[in-house]
């Protein structure tokens, strides 16, 4: 298997550093809001990923944090006048139930920052001891210019950092770029006590002492969504290799590319959300999953409600593959059976590949479709669906159809029927029978977009 690295810009073999053992860090969620299709997106590649790597013999060991602690979670939870331990706690019991829907496998370990603080402190300490970092009004900071490669998986210069981000003025800090350990408390806030004052941890270190205490250096890979590269994996680089002298800190940075809702990337700072639980309203988990593996994890992916409906009326094909035959037993009536090795071989070949997804979506649909011909023509089929559900299972998918929108995936066929007979009697101008049907369609639930290129439908939220 061949996986792209960030820090090196190539696809390298992947060979984990201890024989059978995968360490893998993925970063995880800031529990302040509900967890959006955004985040679901970073985990399913991620899921997928170890997936495929158990697939393949490796035992993996994983782990993903919580940062429990930070400004926004303070600043909600003052706004709702709770706790920030009880704002997070509603926040990551909502990450659970979402993840668990989506088929997502459990890490082994979820570290939390709040309950991780002695090693958080060991760590800058060593940092300080080793003149790496310094003590300044209560805060710590990471000196960037003692570490001579800070910037190499950015692939940035310390003065192109300067000129393209807005940095604010702090008389306390020796370089402009120098980045917290520490924050210093201040008046209503949570704090643990240290060697520097009562403070809390800053975000990146946090990463760095848990990742080392669950799994111990090097990773063999550590993972996150691209608009993490810079700053918060650049400054975990630096300060793991400062702190513990090995370098690498991870063999493979794996980031995947990020879900676009309009023209800017889906985030809670932006407030342009869709959460976990309104996407499974309208759409089954397998077709989720489907339409974000469908594009190569490191592409971004547009969000629509388009796409999802088109993957859930095309997780169809795999629904009628995947039904018992008629007879009463799978004995072939030609002699032959269908024989799915050519698509397994197919689907390995992409997952080796970079994970390519989508490739080894393409195999998997076209298995299908040969298990819906060839059942017809009385060849045996059971092997190559046992197959089929094998080779899913390695993407996450359940293969259940879903029973709350069973009725919506039978009608999906005559909503197609209904659409383009009310086009073609407006090319016809025949106005008065096409509003008819759109006004029956969304007296049903179901909304028609009409543009230059055509009608698509949607259910209505």
């Amino acid at each position: 298997m061949r996986l792209y690295n960030t820090l090196t810009g190539e696809e390298k073999e992947f060979v984990p550093a201890d024989g059978n053992t995968v360490k893998m860090y993925v970063c995880g969620v800031t529990p302040y809001s509900s967890t959006h299709v955004g985040h679901a997106l970073s985990y399913v590649v991620f899921d997928t990923l170890r997936r495929y790597l158990e697939y393949q013999g490796y035992q993996v060991k994983h782990i993903q944090n919580f940062t429990d602690v930070d400004d926004k979670i303070i600043q909600r939870a003052q706004e709702a006048c709770i706790s920030e331990d009880a704002l997070t706690a509603q926040y990551i019991d909502d990450f659970f139930r979402t993840m668990d829907a989506l088929n997502i496998l459990r890490a082994d370990v979820y570290p939390r920052a709040t309950q991780e603080i002695g090693p958080i402190l060991e760590t800058i300490q060593s940092l300080v001891d080793k003149d790496f970092a310094y003590a300044a009004s209560g805060d710590v900071f990471f000196r960037v210019n003692r570490k001579e490669d800070y910037g190499k998986l950015s692939h940035r210069t310390l003065d192109g950092m300067i000129a393209g981000a807005r940095i604010q003025v702090d008389e306390d800090k020796e370089h402009p770029m120098d980045f917290v350990l520490w924050k210093g408390a201040k008046p209503g806030e949570p704090a643990w006590e240290s060697p520097w004052g009562p403070g809390r941890p800053g975000w990146h270190i946090e990463c760095t002492a848990m990742s080392l205490r669950y799994l111990d250096y090097p990773l063999d890979i550590h993972g996150g969504g691209q608009d993490l590269i810079f700053p918060h994996h650049e400054n975990e680089i630096a300060q793991s290799e400062a702190h513990t002298g090995i370098t690498p800190f991870a063999h493979h940075w794996v980031h995947n590319g990020l879900l676009q809702l309009g023209e800017d990337k889906m985030s809670k700072s932006l407030g342009n959300l869709v959460s976990v639980e309104e996407a499974l309203a309208e759409y089954s988990a397998d077709a989720l999953r489907i339409y974000f593996l469908s594009s190569h994890y490191r592409s971004p992916l547009q969000y629509s409600d388009e796409g999802s409906a088109a993957m859930e009326r095309s997780m169809d094909r795999f629904y009628h593959a995947l039904r018992p035959s008629d007879a009463e037993d799978d004995a072939p009536s030609n002699g032959e059976s269908l024989d799915a090795t050519p698509f397994r071989r197919r689907f390995i070949a992409a997952m080796d590949d970079d994970l390519n997804t989508p490739q080894a979506i393409a195999a998997l649909f076209d298995l299908a479709r040969d298990i819906n011909r060839e059942r017809d023509s009385g060849r045996a089929v059971v092997d190559a669906q046992n197959t089929l559900r094998e080779l899913g299972g390695v993407l996450g998918l359940t293969f259940e159809e879903p029973s709350a929108g069973a009725d919506r995936l039978a009608a999906s066929p005559f909503i197609d029927l209904l659409v383009s007979t009310r086009t073609e009697l407006r090319q016809a101008r025949q106005f008065a029978l096409a509003d008819r049907i759109r006004d029956e369609l969304v007296a049903q639930g179901v909304v028609l977009e009409d543009s230059a290129q055509g009608t698509v439908w949607r259910y209505q939220r």
